[in-house]
């Protein structure tokens, strides 16, 4: 997402820019700080978006709480995402010496699996890395293989919450316990870092991602998370006849911006 800066309004603050170098579609996501939007904020960034030449905007994957005021402005569900979380006691016994940390050469490798592992509207560039790499306050970069990378994890943390950010192997390297390794291996650092508990979310139809947490010990959560869209060509952001979510409901955190 080249270009990616932040709106601010009041003490609100939006990430926005283009989406994986694509000058027409957009990027919109509220910074960690800023859990969930105003109407006015949604609108004022639509608005600057348009300006910039941009035809459609999409959000990162967002809660309920997180979605009202896109959904008010007009927005739209793109795609449901499922959402879970453990606890970061008892951690699983998986052997990880087969990993090491992530370097800056090793950002093509990581980018070429990802771009294999994924569908093309979700593959991360450059600008896509850095952003799950600094959505959380500490964050690491764990890869299989060396000198060629054939399976990656990117690890937050923001206080006691951590956050698998991505998660990817490739194709020819799956089924050998990597993606496990990876997930194992984050979930000790995030401990050693001091949370106590950590989430993920993954596309409704990866029934192999799902498979993989379940089998860690992670936990559906009852509301899914939800990739939002609005078509700035069509038509000024204006009220919604969405249902909007229950104040009360949950929100979740920085996690939340691609699936793994």
């Amino acid at each position: 997402m080249p270009g990616l800066r932040v709106v601010r309004w009041g003490t609100e603050r939006v990430r926005v820019g283009s989406w994986r170098g694509d000058h027409g579609l957009a990027y919109m996501a509220p910074v960690a700080e800023t859990p969930s939007v105003s109407v006015a904020m949604v609108r004022h960034c639509c608005a600057l978006l348009a300006e910039q030449g941009y035809t459609e905007v999409v959000t990162g994957a967002l809660g309920w709480r997180e979605q009202r005021g896109f959904l008010l402005a007009g927005f739209e569900v793109r795609e449901e995402l499922h959402l879970l979380s453990r606890g970061l006691h008892d951690l699983p016994r998986v052997p990880t010496d087969q990993l090491r940390r992530g370097l800056r050469r090793d950002r093509q490798g990581v980018l070429a699996v990802d771009a294999l592992a994924f569908s093309s509207f979700w593959r991360l560039d450059e600008a896509g890395m850095t952003e799950a790499l600094s959505a959380t306050r500490s964050a690491r970069l764990r890869v299989a293989g060396d000198p060629e990378v054939v399976g990656y994890a990117i690890s937050g943390r923001s206080g006691t919450k951590g956050y698998l950010q991505r998660l990817a192997v490739h194709p020819a390297a799956q089924g050998r316990g990597l993606g496990r390794a990876l997930v194992v291996d984050g979930l000790r650092w995030m401990r050693r870092r001091g949370a106590d508990q950590v989430v993920v979310n993954t596309q409704v139809g990866n029934q192999r991602a799902l498979e993989l947490y379940r089998s860690l010990g992670f936990e559906l959560e009852p509301s899914r998370l939800a990739v939002l869209a609005f078509r700035l060509e069509d038509h000024e952001p204006g009220a919604s006849t969405a249902r909007c979510p229950p104040s009360g409901a949950a929100a979740p955190g920085p996690r939340a911006r691609r699936p793994c």
